[in-house]
């Protein structure tokens, strides 16, 4: 039998490209996509598929796609997970950048769907899990573009998922606080609960649960893994 395959975008570096790790410890072959040519390294040190190609150009993932099905002939799981869009106050955001805010947090997610969908419905399953943001459910200043935009994930996660969880294909999202490959600053850790940024395994592992068959149940959720950071119900 054929190792499952599962492809991460964005997995040049921290969760990415932890999960990456992951994903292949636990018996996926695995494709790795990133702007930076780190990702391709990787995903040729795991002896899997490396490609480089921006998570902002259609083209870019369409060919990461391709290049996946040539080299695997399957794909049973992809982790969505892009940088930081644009920044500052909202009242100083240009269109050009909310419009840059949509493609790097939701257009990016929607486009590798439309592309993978087809391919696990002739499977007859898939896993779709998207790195998204403790933000989502209480926006903070500080990420404003990416909690606007990742709310508009977690509307369009439910949609999918509801209409594709009689397939077997399924999409959850994985809500992150403050990571320790991130600078840690004493305010943001004072926030925390847990009183520690959390450790990228610890999110990596979040990941490879979600993509694999042991949380076959579960589907459109959005799973907070951030110390309990925020605190709406």
């Amino acid at each position: 039998m054929s190792k499952p395959v599962a492809l991460i975008v964005g997995g040049g570096s921290g969760i990415g490209a932890d999960s990456a790790r992951k994903l292949a410890e636990d018996g996926f072959d695995v494709g790795v996509m990133s702007s930076s040519g780190k990702g391709e390294a990787l995903g040729n040190e795991l002896g899997g598929l490396g490609f480089t190609g921006s998570v902002l150009e259609p083209a870019d993932l369409k060919a990461f796609v391709d290049a996946a099905m040539a080299k695997f002939g399957r794909i049973d799981g992809v982790v969505n997970c892009t940088g930081h869009g644009p920044k500052g106050d909202i009242m100083d955001i240009s269109d050009e950048n909310w419009h840059l805010g949509m493609d790097y947090y939701l257009m990016n997610v929607i486009r590798m769907t439309n592309l993978v969908t087809p391919i696990m419905k002739k499977q007859g399953a898939g896993s779709i899990v998207n790195i998204s943001t403790f933000a989502v459910f209480e926006p903070d200043p500080l990420f404003p573009t990416s909690g606007v935009f990742r709310a508009a994930l977690a509307s369009y996660t439910k949609l999918f998922s509801t209409k594709f969880a009689a397939q077997n294909i399924r999409m959850n999202n994985i809500l992150p606080g403050f990571i320790d490959s991130l600078p840690e600053t004493e305010d943001r850790k004072a926030r925390i609960p847990a009183g520690r940024y959390a450790q990228v395994r610890e999110l990596s592992e979040a990941v490879a649960f979600m993509v694999s068959d042991k949380s076959s149940y579960i589907t459109g959720q959005n799973l907070r893994v951030d110390g309990g950071l925020t605190f709406s119900v």
